[in-house]
């Protein structure tokens, strides 16, 4: 257990050139806290594409290999979009700490992406930290979520 309050978690965490350095302070401090980090790039600020490093994030959490993932990119709505694409992966990007409590309160969220443009080291780590510490409501939302996931095998 965390001193925070939640428990470690494993985190699948990835980024393109426009948020590899925000990326890289949360892997860091999350690491330092305790949680298991997967990196899943880029190792450079280089220009890159985002759907590339979403994707395996994104089958590391609907596989259940990892608890949650983090993708940051300029605004974290190309990220989401890519995340999305895959099963079981309920993405949202999130500019606010309210956003980040609801969307895993009342959507299970598994994937939290963020918009480096727009969030600084400290905001976005709380956000992250919102992230990993609150729970699913269930109750009327599950029944919510379970018709999300209903409309994936339709696809």
């Amino acid at each position: 257990m965390l001193k925070s309050g939640f428990p470690n978690m494993k985190v699948a965490i990835a980024a393109d050139h426009a948020g590899f350095a925000l990326k890289e302070k949360l892997r860091a401090q999350l690491a330092a806290e305790g949680h298991e980090v997967l990196d899943f790039g880029p190792a450079s600020d280089e220009s890159c594409d985002y759907p590339d490093f979403a994707q395996p994030v994104a089958r590391q959490v609907s596989e259940g290999r990892s608890d949650r993932g983090i993708l940051v990119c300029s605004t974290g709505i190309g990220m989401a979009m890519a995340a999305n694409k895959i099963a079981g992966v309920r993405a949202a990007p999130a500019s606010s700490e309210d956003e980040v409590r609801l969307t895993r309160e009342h959507n299970d969220a598994n994937v939290l992406t963020l918009g480096a443009r727009y969030l600084d080291e400290g905001r976005a780590l709380a956000m992250v930290h919102l992230f990993l510490a609150t729970e699913f409501a269930g109750g009327r939302h599950a029944r919510r979520v379970a018709k999300i996931a209903r409309l994936e095998q339709n696809r």
